[in-house]
């Protein structure tokens, strides 16, 4: 019992170095469309900071259980059980919001898009982390705009020069995609204006993107997801078995009268 005890206390140092990780990523990616959610939406970072919290957590909780476990402290054996508890009450929580609110999470997604796409200035060099990581994402994924191309022709910029220019990473052409960001001229222009139908970008939106990635990913992040509860619980009916072993043990070491 012991020696499996030490095994997942070992899990839980590596998950909670895993989690702590994944929240400071979160913090520091700036070259992704999590870098764009982060820089969006205080909910994403709060989020971060939480997961960063939850890491360190586990894997103090980690120490502290082999602690209990090799000294056979029953307090300490008791506090673990207690933190892997709320840790998990909390994981299940979160899923639970996060199924029951989507719908409303996917408009938040889509009117911080919407509004960064509508107020995108390649000039502006405040927003550059933001749009640069924007760029990013409409070029790895291939896709233009969060529903379509239709949405920047909201630009102001854009909306200015009648049309005439277009987002270069929206591009469908490798010569427009070495520019990275900001505007491409559009060739062969009749009458000085044009809509979003005459650009050569994609037809996709992001928005399908994201969703297929998030359904070709699903499994693995659910058995991820899966995985982590089951070794919490683990943990925890362990912990619970060490500390009525060690109880059973006080009583036997009790002198006959």
């Amino acid at each position: 019992l012991h020696k499996t005890m030490y095994v997942l206390f070992l899990l839980f140092q590596i998950l909670g170095a895993v989690i702590l990780g994944f929240g400071i990523w979160i913090l520091a990616d700036k070259t992704s469309f999590i870098a764009v959610l982060q820089m969006s939406s205080p909910s994403l970072k709060t989020g971060a900071y939480i997961l960063i919290g939850v890491g360190a957590l586990t894997m103090l909780m980690g120490f502290l259980g082999c602690l209990g476990a090799v000294n056979e402290i029953r307090c300490l054996l008791g506090l673990y059980f207690t933190c892997l508890m709320i840790i998990l009450l909390t994981q299940i929580a979160a899923a639970l919001v996060i199924y029951f609110q989507k719908e409303t999470l996917k408009v938040e997604l889509s009117d911080i898009v919407a509004d960064l796409i509508e107020n995108y200035d390649p000039s502006d060099e405040e927003k550059r982390n933001l749009q640069d990581a924007w760029d990013y994402v409409q070029t790895q994924i291939a896709c233009c705009g969060w529903t379509g191309a239709k949405e920047w022709e909201n630009n102001e910029i854009l909306r200015n020069k009648s049309n005439a220019e277009y987002p270069c990473s929206c591009s469908n052409r490798s010569k427009d995609l070495v520019e990275g960001g900001g505007f491409c001229t559009l060739e062969d222009l009749v009458n000085g204006t044009a809509t979003y139908a005459d650009w050569p970008v994609h037809e996709q939106g992001c928005m399908d993107g994201v969703e297929q990635w998030l359904k070709d990913n699903l499994g693995i992040i659910l058995g991820v997801c899966t995985g982590v509860a089951v070794v919490e619980l683990l943990g925890m009916i362990l912990s619970i078995s060490l500390c009525k072993n060690i109880h059973s043990e006080d009583y036997t070491k009790v002198p006959k009268s």
